[in-house]
């Protein structure tokens, strides 16, 4: 045989000599001892181990961007092994999602911002600290689920009022039923035309999807469901509960607005459920506040403006400087945030939220100021452009709106209101020579005396805020507050459709009119509206119904069309010129406020509820009612 001819092999069975076993055994240990050191002691062993060791073991999670996604896969591999869930996946995608932002991705991120920034790599101890505090929440909201009777015993009114908000007056309660009608025929014809899109193009007679949503489909029904059930009208809420059932998809694999999804979806869910008790509407709120939670997976905490719901990744609106988050973005979403740890008894979003709030204490504000835009990588202000309209305003709704639903408690959220408020008065709010009050924009120290229509909702801000200022301060605020949204008003009567205008002017020789082409355009926005409601319930003044009832005229005369509404392109003419889209915010805003305005206060009491920025009532969360209901239940049971 050729092997008895090779050198150093026995030729009774090819048997090694005692030395050359040696040598070979001590080879081989060594070879072994090399190469599981390595698997093991080495620093960045992790993907080695998930080589060797059994794919059925939870794996330490090392993940590019410290994705939730990640931490949920881990949570959830068990059961998709029984039963696979989730999105369908596109062209050459795996089944699982992707990190929230890949390597790659961080890697153009530190070469955009001109250094080397920290590696995004969550630490070992950091990825299992967070994957227990999911896990805890998981099994905390398995074993201890809200409980929605105890919840309704602790509202000091019925949701609904003693007779759903019927006013005695028999001219208001007209008004009020003229508010329905006009919801109706905004309903039906978005059912008839647009059933399942996102907003209906009245003129056209079709639906509007839009790229804001992430591939969500049906803002205008979700957004409408807290606004039929207020106003009685139980057919259309059941068709659009119906349609939540059984088509609202939430395994898309869009590009979506994180601002707009959660105020939008998981505000008018939430609002949804607390209304009526229905389960389905909690579940969906859940799952779709999961799939924002990668959004916040950022060197600092502070979430990226876009998400792929699908897939996790996040990253900044491609018009942002440098790569910044928005104010009015990621300083809107405390609300719903902490009523989905309500739901959920996971602790996880609220925490979220409190992180952002945790890092702007800590930074410095040019004079008290809180600028647009903020970087998420290093966590300092990009831009100094202040504004309480665009890019700025429901920041500061939601520091007083978090007090106010807090039951007072949150003690943090009203110093940070006030002082912010405190800033804007002495740097912001000026008085037209005409004796108009207004917010002004700052940039860099410069005024811009321009105030946009979305910045009129500070009049009902600064209202609901008047009554826990300072004791010296409170009916100045008030003032301050009617004087707001006096000048707002001023802005609709100065046109010639008596509706107002996008934004509007306090310079050569202007006053709260639209010097512009560019803005003068009305879309059916509610913020004017908004302020109207909330003037009318603090002081009960007639004006602001009458104000209101001018603005249903108007709405009536210049944007309603034979297949819905739609907004104007020019307040100050009267030919009409539609832009053809029925916005969903004014089935959720503007027609919500004007209802409630025509309605007894009792409706949605503001001694029990807030509204979203989006008009989606939420529950003020009383823990000491809640926790007293618990005793009183463990007494009796004992």
């Amino acid at each position: 045989m050729v092997f008895r001819k090779l050198p150093g092999v026995s030729a009774s069975g090819m048997g090694l000599r005692l030395s050359q076993k040696f040598v070979f055994l001590l080879f081989l240990s060594g070879l072994v001892t090399l190469c599981f050191g390595a698997l093991f002691f080495l620093p960045d062993s992790v993907r080695l181990k998930r080589i060797f060791l059994s794919k059925t073991e939870v794996q330490p999670v090392t993940v590019g961007s410290g994705s939730e996604n990640d931490v949920r896969e881990h949570l959830k591999r068990p059961k998709e092994l029984e039963h696979t869930r989730g999105m369908t996946p596109g062209k050459g995608e795996p089944k699982s999602r992707k990190p929230a932002v890949s390597t790659n991705e961080a890697a153009e991120e530190r070469l955009a911002g001109g250094k080397a920034q920290e590696d995004l790599t969550l630490s070992r101890s950091k990825a299992e600290s967070l994957l227990e505090s999911v896990s805890a929440g998981a099994r905390g909201a398995n074993s201890d689920t809200f409980d929605f009777k105890k919840f309704q015993r602790c509202l000091l009114k019925p949701a609904l009022g003693s007779d759903s908000g019927r006013p005695a007056e028999p001219t208001t309660n007209d008004r009020r039923e003229k508010v329905k009608e006009m919801m109706k025929f905004a309903w039906d014809n978005y059912k008839r035309y647009a059933w399942g899109k996102n907003e209906l193009r009245p003129l056209t007679k079709n639906g509007h999807i839009g790229n804001m949503f992430g591939g969500l489909r049906g803002a205008s029904i979700v957004d409408s469901l807290d606004t039929l059930y207020i106003m009685g009208l139980m057919d259309e809420y059941n068709e659009a509960k119906e349609w939540v059932q059984t088509s609202l998809d939430l395994n898309s694999n869009g590009e979506a607005s994180l601002f707009e999804v959660n105020i939008r979806y998981v505000g008018g869910l939430l609002s949804a459920y607390y209304l009526t008790g229905e389960e389905l509407f909690r579940s969906k709120a859940l799952e779709l506040g999961e799939k924002l939670l990668p959004a916040f997976n950022t060197p600092t905490g502070i979430p990226r403006g876009v998400i792929n719901l699908g897939s996790g990744t996040s990253w900044s609106w491609g018009w942002a400087s440098a790569g910044s988050s928005i104010l009015a973005e990621f300083g809107t979403l405390h609300l719903e945030f902490v009523h989905l740890t309500e739901l959920s008894n996971n602790p996880i979003y609220k925490e979220k939220v409190m992180s952002i709030r945790k890092l702007l204490n800590k930074i410095e504000k040019p004079h008290g100021l809180y600028p647009n835009f903020l970087s998420p990588v290093s966590g300092n202000w990009v831009q100094h452009h202040v504004s309480i309209g665009g890019l700025g305003d429901s920041f500061y709704e939601y520091l007083i709106k978090s007090y106010l639903m807090s039951d007072k408690t949150d003690e943090e959220a009203k110093k940070m209101y006030y002082s912010a408020l405190d800033a804007i008065e002495a740097n912001l709010v000026q008085k037209s020579p005409g004796g108009l009050t207004y917010m002004a924009e700052w940039r860099g120290g410069i005024l811009d005396h321009k105030m946009g229509h979305l910045a009129c909702f500070s009049g009902g801000m600064i209202g609901i805020g008047a009554d826990d200022g300072a004791q010296e301060k409170r009916q100045h605020y008030l003032d301050l507050a009617a004087e707001i949204t006096h000048t707002c008003h001023e802005s609709y009567t100065r046109s010639t459709t008596r509706l107002g205008p996008e934004a509007f002017r306090f310079d050569s020789g202007a006053e709260a009119t639209a010097t512009r082409l560019s803005d003068r355009y009305y879309i059916l926005r509610p913020e004017v509206i908004e302020s109207y409601m909330y003037m009318w319930r603090l002081t009960h003044d007639p004006k602001y119904r009458d104000w209101g009832w001018e603005a249903v005229e108007a709405l009536e005369q210049h944007c309603r069309v034979e297949f819905g509404f739609s907004g104007i392109r020019d307040v100050y003419t009267m030919t009409a010129s539609h832009d053809n889209m029925q916005q969903s915010f004014f089935l959720s805003e503007t027609l919500k406020y004007l209802y409630l305005l025509f309605s007894d206060d009792d409706l949605l009491s503001l001694e029990d509820w807030v509204f979203n920025t989006e008009a989606h009532p939420l529950p003020i969360i009383r823990k000491s009612c809640l926790q007293d209901a618990v005793t009183e239940e463990k007494t009796v049971s004992e």
